[in-house]
């Protein structure tokens, strides 16, 4: 087993991509993108889930299918998992491994107890104005709950784990002094600072770090960045983020459900859209009538659809 991998952790569309680049491109560290499949079909006792349950949980995950890692039936969950890294860092042949997790990252230390992690914070108001343009929320209400989740998790997880084990990045910071920030995280993690970090410039469709990403979230209407700080202001304030100063809208019973109503119903519409309405009606279809086979097609149709659009 690998005794201390590093884990890159923090919300969806807070900056992982970019950084798991960066890491990606050292000449010692291999890096894997989306990593949650290695955790998130434990309970939230954290126990192993079936291995042949799992087994068929992987055939239809696309970031899996992706990933090109081989299952050996012969192995422990935990083991398993621990393939895929090795796998990873076989493939690249470098001596560190690592992968982003967005998601129940908490259960990472039962699998290794030792690892690092990399906490990746950004401002939460805009990584809920890009989720919003991902189409994952309808609106700035419902588009900050990644966020709270993830920062959420990040702090009880962070009492667990001794101070030479983590290390809290700004988004913010990375886009204005990468120099600055890699060189600490590299530090971190054991290795020189090298400026091929940045070579994923000229290898992807990411450009180098530039600060007019930052504040995205001003270009949205008044009424919009009131209804993200009427849930995120006191958790904006703690990480030293400063509101926007608009008075606050006031959090009823009756705003939240239309919100939440006209979340369901643009997140529908997105993939309406997206998708062609034969496999919507068919992935819906199957998933309300638990008709797993049908389903599982379905979610195979959606994977290849998926990578032809990223293409």
């Amino acid at each position: 087993m690998l005794t201390t991998p590093i884990f890159l952790v923090g919300a969806e569309r807070s900056g992982t991509t970019l950084l798991r680049l960066m890491l990606d491109h050292h000449p010692q560290i291999a890096f894997h993108h989306e990593f949650e499949f290695a955790v998130d079909q434990l309970d939230e006792a954290g126990n192993w889930p079936a291995l042949s349950a799992y087994h068929e949980y992987l055939a239809t995950h696309r970031i899996f299918a992706h990933s090109r890692f081989t299952i050996d039936p012969s192995l422990s969950y935990p083991e398993l998992v621990n393939s895929f890294l090795l796998q990873k860092m076989q493939r690249d042949h470098k001596p560190l491994v690592g992968a982003t997790v967005h998601y129940e990252f908490h259960q990472l230390l039962k699998i290794w107890p030792q690892a690092k992690f990399i906490h990746l914070l950004r401002d939460g108001r805009d990584v809920a104005r890009s989720t919003m343009v991902m189409g994952w929320a309808g609106n700035m209400f419902t588009g900050v709950e990644r966020w709270i989740e993830a920062e959420q998790l990040w702090q009880t997880l962070s009492r667990q784990l001794s101070a030479d084990q983590h290390i809290t990045v700004q988004y913010e910071q990375l886009a204005q002094h990468a120099d600055q920030v890699l060189t600490q995280l590299c530090e971190f993690i054991g290795v020189p600072f090298t400026p091929a970090m940045y070579d994923y410039a000229t290898r992807s469709t990411y450009s180098l770090p530039n600060p007019k990403s930052l504040s995205q979230w001003r270009k949205l209407s008044n009424y919009e960045v009131q209804l993200a700080e009427s849930r995120i202001g006191l958790l904006l304030s703690e990480r030293g983020y400063p509101l926007s100063g608009l008075p606050p809208v006031s959090n009823t019973p009756w705003l939240r459900w239309r919100l939440q109503v006209q979340d369901r119903w643009a997140r529908r519409l997105f993939r309406l859209r997206r998708y062609p309405l034969r496999l919507y009606l068919k992935e819906s279809l199957a998933r309300h009538l638990k008709l797993k086979k049908w389903h599982s097609q379905a979610l195979l149709e959606i994977n290849t659809y998926d990578e032809r659009r990223i293409k």
